[in-house]
C-alpha cells in the first residue's frame, strides 16, 4: 500500500465513457480522493459510497475531487453507477485492476478483494492512505475527513 507523505504514482484508469484518467492531470488544481471498492456487489462498500455523497459538499469546499475506483469492467461499472446515481466518476483498470496499482491485493486464499482510500494533495503528494482486507474496514470516514482538514490548514 502506499505510504502517507510519499508521491503519489502517476496512474492512468479509464473512466465509465472510456475516458483517459491520469492523477497527475489533477496535479496542481485540486486534491483527489480515491476510494477503492472491493466489488460494485459488496453492500458494505455500497454503504461507504452512499457516505461520499452524501459528503460531497464538504469534498467539494475543500476543492477535493473524489473518484471510486472498482474492479469491474467499464460496462459492469457504467450500469452500477447509473443504479446507483453515482455523482462521482468511478474508474477501471486499463490493463490491470486499480487495485493492484497502489498494493490493495486479495487476500484469504485470493477470495477476499482488499479495499481502501488514498486522498492525494494538489501537489501530489499522498496525505492519506488505509487499506483493509475486510469490507466493514475499509473505509476510514474519520481518516479521511482529518486529512481532508490537514489540506488548507496553516503550516
Amino acid at each position: 500500500m502506499l505510504e502517507t507523505g510519499s508521491p503519489a504514482p502517476d496512474m492512468v484508469l479509464q473512466d465509465t465513457d472510456g475516458g483517459a484518467v491520469r492523477l497527475s492531470d489533477h496535479q496542481g488544481q485540486h486534491g483527489v480522493l480515491i476510494y477503492f471498492m472491493r466489488s460494485t456487489s459488496c453492500p458494505v462498500c455500497n454503504r461507504h459510497v452512499q457516505d461520499l455523497i452524501r459528503r460531497r459538499d464538504e469534498f467539494a469546499v475543500a476543492d477535493v475531487q473524489v473518484l471510486v475506483a472498482v474492479p469491474e469492467d467499464r460496462g459492469e461499472a457504467a450500469a452500477w453507477k447509473v443504479k446507483r446515481r453515482v455523482p462521482f466518476p468511478v474508474l477501471v483498470g486499463l490493463q490491470r485492476m486499480p487495485h493492484e496499482m497502489i498494493g490493495l491485493s486479495t487476500k484469504v486464499f485470493g477470495s477476499l478483494q482488499q479495499s481502501g482510500s488514498i486522498l492525494i494533495d494538489s501537489e501530489g503528494v499522498i496525505r492519506h492512505s488505509h487499506a483493509a482486507t475486510m469490507p466493514t474496514s475499509g473505509y476510514d470516514r474519520k481518516g479521511i475527513a482529518a486529512a481532508v482538514r490537514s489540506l488548507h490548514a496553516p503550516a
